[in-house]
């Protein structure tokens, strides 16, 4: 049985898919039995566990063959850190009691690094807790998500401007379908760790700038759009405007400071890069409404 934590995000959802696909048995684990249908409909079996909840997070990983874990993001707790700090050790905690043959785990790019990295250093930590489990356990770090500029496009369509907190605006960095991710990890999970530590950074086919996602968008939509650089004094404001809480605000602004030093990378010691298969276009293309 593979179990499946995060089951209704973006990534958890495409690693079922994925699964199913290969006829592969799987548990689905989420918080709101409103999703369970869906998820019914593609032959999963379905745990309904809060994250903090440690004797139902126990139930839905007993007899699992792997379980795939993803940190819950707070994006509005007034204390995000410590959230998902808490998160990762009630996470932890189950791994540790009921012991599956392997864990997968989705990381994130930069996650070696031990300070000043925001969300990162969070993935950071979530690697430590993990590693000190002994249990074989693949880590999956991920590059930026492509639909993280699914909140920016109507405003940018709007005005004809695509705020950037990466800077430079022709700066390439690494970015990745939700889908391909997902079916990456579901590879992975299939493959299983024997014994050990299996490290993995997950990308699309090609690097993109803020400036490539606005002409795309302006291909797509017919409309002139230019990326601009949001100045770093406006961040946490933009950030917070735009429905975060300003402690996770500022683990975001933390985040692309370090990506801008070019800290949010490939680990030069580790490399091994696993690519997925969709662009940039047709990512857009499908935030858009406007194609698969």
């Amino acid at each position: 049985m593979f179990v499946i934590l995060g089951a209704n995000g973006k990534v958890g959802r495409h690693s079922i898919e994925a699964l199913r696909r290969s006829g592969a048995p799987v548990r689905a684990v989420i918080r709101n039995a409103d999703h369970a249908a869906a998820l019914q409909a593609l032959g999963c079996d379905i745990a309904l566990a809060d994250i903090h909840d440690g004797e139902a997070l126990r139930r839905a990983m007993r007899e699992a063959q792997a379980v795939q874990i993803i940190c819950p993001i707070s994006p509005r707790s007034n204390d995000a850190g410590a959230q998902m700090k808490a998160s990762i050790a009630a996470i932890r905690a189950a791994l540790a009691e009921t012991r599956p043959a392997s864990v997968l785990a989705i990381s994130d790019y930069g996650a070696h690094h031990t300070r000043d990295t925001g969300i990162a250093l969070i993935f950071h930590q979530l690697e430590e807790a993990l590693r000190g489990l002994g249990l074989p356990l693949t880590l999956v770090r991920s590059a930026e998500h492509m639909q993280n500029w699914t909140r920016l496009l109507p405003r940018a369509i709007e005005t004809g401007v695509l705020p950037s907190l990466h800077h430079p605006v022709t700066k390439l960095f690494p970015t990745i379908s939700a889908a391909d991710l997902g079916g990456i990890a579901a590879q992975l999970l299939t493959a299983g760790a024997k014994d050990g530590l299996r490290i993995f950074h997950a990308e699309g086919p090609e690097r993109y700038s803020t400036a490539d996602v606005a002409a795309t968008l302006g291909t797509l939509t017919g409309r002139e759009i230019v990326a601009r650089k949001l100045p770093r004094a406006q961040w946490l404001s933009a950030l917070e405007q735009g429905g975060l809480s300003a402690s996770y605000a500022r683990l975001v602004a933390e985040m692309y400071d370090a990506h801008n030093a070019g800290r949010i990378e490939v680990e030069a010691a580790i490399g091994n890069v696993r690519h997925g298969e969709t662009g940039l276009h047709r990512a857009l293309k499908a935030m858009l409404g406007s194609g698969p």
